[in-house]
């Protein structure tokens, strides 16, 4: 780990010594280049300068405990704990951090959030975790943008398809696809009885061209006018678009834009990350048939969370997270539940690691 440690170091350094360099200064597109790899490295180099200079700390006092002052040893031995201690944590940051990275993980995303078993109620709830993560990403400092919105009869979204573009997004919110349960009494329920309702919701890394290959034989383009709920006319030309794509029977649409062509657009954008899924969801399929003993797919047939509001609970059953106060989580404030899964998943990849090693 070490040497592999010291090489990366010693890269940090040439592309921060590069950033100064006037060729690389007047090539923007290399400024980028280098300015992105150098961050990337970053973190990584300065928890490893952090934990070398802990490591010669604890040496240093190891060495002490052996010499001859009384004074420095008791004062060694004093210390030596706690140096270990940090040691020992910024050791096992390092193994996370080493970690092989999701080639994805600093993609934009696309959320489709769809309202499943529950009626009226699930439609209410899916507009309530979209803006949710709406508020979520505002709060991140993310763009977010509306793609597609069907409304349900009683308000609500039956469906609705969601951006959001930062920095490494995807790698904060791809533990959320999965199927969120939520407990409440409703708003027409007149015997107080507590129900219970179902949304979906399916967190897709934005795919370049390069990423999955669309044929524009391969799909079929139709365009109608956009509408809202109940079915009123928004707008009075045919600016909505809808892409079948014929081998996978793949279905995309989007209408918030009055240009057909800004429509079109985004509705491809939507399609190839639905198919660079698709071929994600095939690879996982196959390692997992071959892998015994994984905890935790993600996978959207699993209920991973319940939001319980007669108790005031938000639960995610795939770690046994739970916490309270869930207005706070329903207007964004849910960094904690990220980042206990994100915990939760990297200790996992380190655990499998260890075994196939």
């Amino acid at each position: 780990m070490i040497e592999k440690l010291d090489e990366v170091e010693q890269r940090f350094e040439r592309l921060t010594a590069e950033l100064s360099s006037p060729a690389v200064i007047a090539d923007t597109a290399r400024l980028q280049r280098v300015s992105k790899e150098r961050a990337q490295l970053e973190q990584l180099v300065d928890t490893y300068r952090a934990w070398k200079k802990v490591r010669d700390e604890v040496r240093g006092n190891e060495e002490l405990l052996e010499g001859p002052d009384a004074e420095l040893k008791a004062l060694a031995k004093e210390e030596l704990p706690a140096l270990r201690a940090r040691l020992e944590q910024l050791t096992e940051e390092l193994k996370l951090l080493l970690l092989p990275k999701d080639p994805m993980d600093d993609k934009d995303v696309l959320i489709e959030i769809r309202a499943a078993a529950g009626g009226d109620e699930a439609a209410l709830f899916a507009e309530e975790v979209m803006q949710m993560y709406l508020r979520y990403a505002a709060s991140r400092g993310w763009k977010a943008e509306v793609v597609d919105l069907s409304g349900g009869n009683q308000g609500g979204v039956k469906d609705a398809t969601i951006t959001l573009s930062g920095d490494a997004v995807y790698s904060i919110l791809k533990y959320e696809s999965g199927v969120h349960r939520v407990q409440r009494v409703p708003a027409t329920e007149a015997q107080g009885r507590i129900h219970t309702s179902t949304i979906t919701v399916a967190v897709l890394p934005e795919a370049e061209d390069a990423d999955v290959q669309v044929k524009e034989s391969d799909v079929e383009l139709q365009v109608m006018r956009s509408t809202g709920a109940g079915g009123q006319s928004v707008n009075t030309t045919d600016s909505a678009v809808r892409l079948i794509h014929k081998p996978t029977g793949i279905v995309v649409k989007c209408q918030q834009e009055k240009s057909q062509i800004k429509n079109r657009a985004m509705a491809m954008k939507l399609l190839r990350a639905k198919l660079y899924e698709l071929e994600q969801e095939k690879l996982r399929a196959e390692r997992e048939a071959l892998r015994k003993g994984h905890v935790g797919t993600g996978d959207r047939s699993e209920k991973i969370r319940t939001y319980n509001f007669p108790q005031d609970r938000l639960t995610d059953h795939r770690i046994g997270y739970t916490r309270h106060n869930l207005p706070a989580a329903m207007a964004g404030n849910i960094e904690d539940v990220l980042s206990q899964l994100r915990t939760f998943f990297q200790a996992e990849a380190l655990k499998n690691q260890g075994a196939a090693s």
